[in-house]
């Protein structure tokens, strides 16, 4: 069974996108995935297709309505479906490489992409809705964010990656950013590439690489050593 996403959009021709070109692309062309993006506006009742309304006690701003929205994420999931409901939006929790690799485990997403001020919170909660946020910073929709958490998980699903193993020593995936990468040529402007590469000796030049990520995870990322105590 492949794993099959629905995007909920007022922008569906923003997908595939980038999704559509290398690895992810192959996938989709292949069927190891499948994409669904489904425009809101389609679920709204009035003859000018409004999905948003002015926000509740006043200020700046439209929010999108709940009933519109409830309506598109029922056709997307109806009952019985199996695939977690996410929301991207900045106020959710950070996506991680653990939630990555727990999606890319399972049968597919359902990602809604927000606009305006934000989601009637009605629908959050009445839908189950699971806030992720890729970063901290406000983008101008959820689209982007959602093509974000897609590459992410498709890259890890069966098949996808030629080597089953190229991911397992990448940035995040045991706690400490990914070491140094060098190749030819040799020299690069006076730069040599670290001889302990070119040594043959496969315990030294893991132990190199390892001394490597934890130098630049302490220098960038020591809310990552923090996190993972047992890495230090």
């Amino acid at each position: 069974m492949s794993f099959s996403a629905s995007v909920l959009t007022l922008y569906p021709e923003m997908f595939p996108g980038a999704l559509g070109l290398s690895l992810a692309g192959r996938a989709l062309e292949a069927g190891t995935w499948s994409l669904e993006a489904i425009q809101i506006r389609d679920f709204a009742t009035d003859r000018h297709r409004t999905v948003d309304d002015t926000p509740a006690g006043g200020g700046a701003g439209m929010v999108m309505r709940a009933d519109v929205l409830a309506s598109a994420i029922d056709h997307a999931s109806p009952a019985g479906d199996p695939r977690p409901r996410l929301l991207m939006s900045p106020r959710g929790r950070p996506l991680t490489q653990v939630r990555v690799r727990e999606l890319a485990a399972g049968p597919g997403v359902v990602i809604v992409c927000g606009r305006f001020e934000g989601v009637d919170q009605r629908v959050i909660e009445a839908r189950g809705l699971e806030e992720v946020s890729v970063g901290d910073f406000i983008l101008s929709g959820g689209e982007p964010a959602a093509l974000v958490l897609l590459d992410a998980v498709v890259r890890l699903l069966p098949g996808v990656m030629g080597n089953a193993v190229s991911g397992d020593e990448e940035s995040f995936e045991n706690g400490l950013l990914e070491h140094p990468h060098y190749t030819r040529p040799q020299e690069f402007e006076g730069r040599q590439i670290p001889e302990v590469l070119t040594s043959g000796n496969h315990k030294k030049i893991a132990a190199w690489r390892r001394a490597e990520s934890e130098k630049l995870t302490k220098e960038r990322r020591p809310d990552l050593l923090a996190a993972h105590p047992l890495v230090k």
